[in-house]
């Protein structure tokens, strides 16, 4: 069988036709590498200049009354992702700034999209465009070839005339094969590691790792099924035209079915609805209980009565800040319902859709893909939460130095000084960690190893008896 291997590679080796393809193919993908490594270091410097400069405001902001700062409030940016090099996924529709400030939850803003000139169905020229659509489209053509040159040749006739075991024969031409995508994304992986060598680190490798291992899952599924149908049917045109069609319907139109039956199945309210539900909850209170006038004398009662005081005036603190942190605890409530409610449709839809790879592995791939390469929407979400709770303890640090700083009610004159503010600690993104991303992608990984295993079965018990017209 290693025989036959090699006989493959000699053959593609004296071939200048694939050797031409090989180094276009090559040169493609160094090219694409090259430029969205670029890309990404550029947009890294972007992201520390800003941060750097935002910060920097932060911190020379004199003295100045607490509420007002919550209202003047800073910005955080999504850091630069060193895999997004491999894969995109949703970075650019997703911005990359959102601004932090008291009583709102604002959305991110600024996404790479909303400033290109002309949005492609596939993205950028990026080198997992290549990946997932070219290079299984290149491996088609080959398995193809491998199997109806021999037919053509009399070759494969001769040989099982002679005794030759047909399932050894398919199962080597399919390795082969196989092995060359496999260089190719071993061409990719080995210049992304040496352009970004002084930033790789364990986690790093572990993703590019995961990426590598479920392209090559794809890449044996593409091959060995080409490899299975060319040996099985006696029209070669049919076969090829086969393969060819389950490919577009893989990558083109099943995606987008699905993805459109998810969206209907696992609704989204729309903008307008969000906002004004939001609206009407932070007024009347969570389903229609306990509006804000009550919520205010309710508080005003319990403060008064905890310091013995029969006033405001005669508190030994500024009661402006309790209640603005008060209203901040409610309004947190009130947007756990609503975006957490946003959060469990989108992991619905993201559970349902995985459920399609069962009949279509390019869904597993992409999801596997985006997934270790962080800028899946998942990791998007993680990062919100993330800001939230960031945005959550900045707003309370600013309403507790207006109620305990010195102040008192009524008193909205009082500011805090240079050094309280530059007290306040900034945003730090935490990296999801790797065994997170499997929990939420096991079944993706599960789907394409069951897609491996019975395109090996194929070629194994289906190709005893192979047509050698």
């Amino acid at each position: 069988m290693w025989q036959i291997i090699k006989n493959e590679w000699h053959f593609l080796v004296r071939t200048k036709l694939m050797v031409g393809i090989t180094l276009g193919f090559a040169a493609l993908l160094l090219t694409t590498i090259i430029l969205a490594n670029y890309q990404t270091r550029k947009q890294a410097e972007a992201y520390h200049g800003a941060k750097h400069h935002v910060r920097s405001q932060w911190e020379s902001i004199d003295a100045m009354n607490p509420h007002g700062a919550a209202h003047y409030g800073t910005f955080v940016f999504k850091p630069a992702n060193l895999l997004s090099s491999l894969d995109e996924g949703v970075n650019s529709i997703t911005g990359n700034m959102i601004r932090i400030e008291g009583h709102v939850q604002n959305e991110m803003i600024h996404s790479e999209a909303s400033q290109m000139q002309a949005i492609s169905r596939f993205g950028k020229l990026r080198s997992s465009l290549i990946l997932k659509y070219i290079i299984p489209l290149l491996l088609i053509f080959l398995a193809f070839s491998a199997v109806s040159t021999e037919k053509q040749s009399g070759r494969l006739r001769l040989i099982v005339l002679q005794g030759g075991n047909p399932t050894k024969l398919v199962l080597a031409k399919s390795l082969a094969i196989w092995f060359y995508g496999i260089m190719l994304l071993l061409l990719v992986m080995a210049s992304y590691s040496l352009l970004n060598l002084q930033n790789l680190d364990a986690n790093v490798l572990q993703r590019s790792l995961m990426f590598f291992g479920v392209y090559a899952l794809y890449y044996f599924v593409v091959t060995g099924l080409t490899i299975f149908l060319s040996s099985r049917w006696q029209n070669p045109t049919l076969a090829l035209t086969s393969m060819l069609g389950i490919w577009m319907v893989w990558t083109v139109f099943l995606p987008n079915i699905l993805l459109s039956s998810v969206e209907k199945w696992h609704p989204l309210p729309s903008r307008n609805d969000f906002q004004a539900a939001m609206r009407e909850d932070r007024t009347k209170g969570i389903d229609g209980h306990n509006p804000s006038d009550k919520r205010a004398k309710t508080l005003e009662a319990r403060v008064l009565a905890e310091y013995g005081v029969n006033s405001l005036s005669q508190l030994p603190i500024n009661f402006d800040g309790i209640a603005m942190q008060e209203d901040e605890e409610y309004g947190n409530q009130v947007w756990d319902k609503h975006f957490g409610s946003v959060r469990r449709v989108l992991a619905r839809q993201k559970n349902s859709l995985q459920f399609g790879g069962i009949i279509d592995p390019f869904i597993s791939l992409d999801n596997t893909s985006k997934g270790f390469s962080a800028t899946d929407n998942f990791h998007h979400q993680e990062f919100l939460v993330q800001v939230e709770h960031f945005r959550r303890e900045f707003i309370k640090a600013l309403n507790d130095e207006h109620a305990y700083g010195g102040s008192r009610s009524g008193d909205w004159g009082w500011e805090a000084d240079n050094d309280f503010y530059r007290s306040v600690e900034d945003f730090t993104y935490q990296p999801t960690e790797l065994k997170t991303v499997f929990s939420q992608y096991w079944l993706d990984i599960g789907i394409l190893l069951f897609w491996s295993l019975l395109t090996l079965g194929l070629l194994f018990f289906g190709t005893k008896k192979i047509s050698v017209i």
